[in-house]
């Protein structure tokens, strides 16, 4: 069974709307009534989540909320580094999770904009986002945030949360191909750890700037961003950053797992070369020796010899087993 998304088609930007009451609920909002809108009791915060793809959302963002040009165009650009501002009174940032959409690879990464100003929170994606479906569940059900600030950092959060499950995976298939047959799969092992080495550092370059960026919340953020979720942010940061250090962890297991299957498939080789080294300093001298008795040239020793071919014999007997000797004293056997 597939998760939630947010992945709704609609006429409208909008892909939900909801009106949180304060207490932990939410009832839903369409886009006509969010135009205009204004709490109609204390601690009414809207929530609108929109496709910034859709045609008219730029201008919508810019004359029905006031937001200055430059800042309405990052909302809804594709410029996806993840960072975070303060403008007056209000919270700009984009923050970026793992793409979990169909077909998609980890190091897939979906941006979500944002931008809030206490009363009314604006998100924005292009692609299909699992999070805000998550949150919005949970408003539904009555046990989701009571406030702007408390809904930023769930949503923070939850896209942090998402890293680990990613993290494991990678995880269990390096303690798989720990595990494994080098002899059998080198081959099919280091495709999967070049993989999973590359999953590493697009994580890390990916989600290494949104560390920073929720610093920058943690530091900046308007006054109605409350201590309790200061205190929140503090503790995805440190989540965040736990999760960047195992990815560290994760890339170096697979670069040691790495240069073992390499160490392996070269000590290999050079005990093929070798052994048909040691071959062929055995059978130089032989072939020597059988070479230089075939030559067809008068005077050669033993042509009227009926015992000669097997006095050739046992001399190349002798031959090979002083050769195998000297290589034993040489320790080159």
């Amino acid at each position: 069974m597939s998760e939630a998304t947010d992945d709704n088609q609609t006429e409208t930007p909008l892909l939900f709307g909801r009106v949180l009451d304060g207490k932990g609920g939410a009832r839903p909002i369409d886009w006509a009534e969010a135009q205009g809108w204004g709490p109609a009791a204390q601690g009414e915060v809207l929530w609108l989540h929109l496709c910034r793809s859709r045609e008219g959302v730029q201008q919508w963002l810019e004359t029905e909320l006031g937001i200055p040009e430059p800042t309405a165009e990052l909302l809804t650009s594709d410029q996806t580094r993840p960072r975070a501002f303060r403008e007056g009174a209000t919270l700009v940032g984009t923050l970026r999770g793992i793409n979990f959409n169909p077909g998609a690879e980890p190091e897939d990464m979906i941006s979500m904009q944002l931008w809030c100003d206490g009363n009314r929170l604006i998100t924005l994606r292009r692609h299909p986002l699992q999070t805000p479906r998550e949150v919005v569940a949970q408003l539904d059900s009555g046990f989701g945030p009571v406030d702007a600030g408390a809904t930023i950092t769930l949503l923070a959060e939850y896209m942090i949360a998402r890293m680990s499950q990613s993290i494991i995976d990678m995880n269990q298939v390096l303690d798989e191909l720990e595990h494994d047959d080098p002899e059998e799969h080198a081959e099919a092992m280091l495709k999967r750890i070049s993989t999973i080495r590359r999953n590493c550092l697009a994580l890390k370059r990916h989600m290494a700037p949104q560390h920073e960026a929720l610093e920058q919340i943690s530091r900046d953020a308007p006054h109605w961003f409350e201590e309790e979720d200061r205190r929140e942010i503090a503790e995805s940061i440190a989540r965040l950053r736990r999760y960047l250090d195992d990815i560290d962890i994760s890339k170096e297991s697979a670069l040691v797992l790495q240069d073992e299957l390499r160490a392996r498939s070269l000590a290999s080789s050079e005990h093929a070369t070798y052994m048909l080294t040691i071959v062929a300093g055995i059978f130089l001298p032989l072939g020597f020796l059988t070479g230089l008795l075939g030559i067809n040239v008068g005077g050669m020793p033993g042509m009227d010899d009926p015992d000669a071919f097997w006095a050739v014999v046992v001399l190349c007997g002798f031959l090979f087993v002083a050769l195998i000797v000297v290589f034993r004293r040489l320790r080159w056997l």
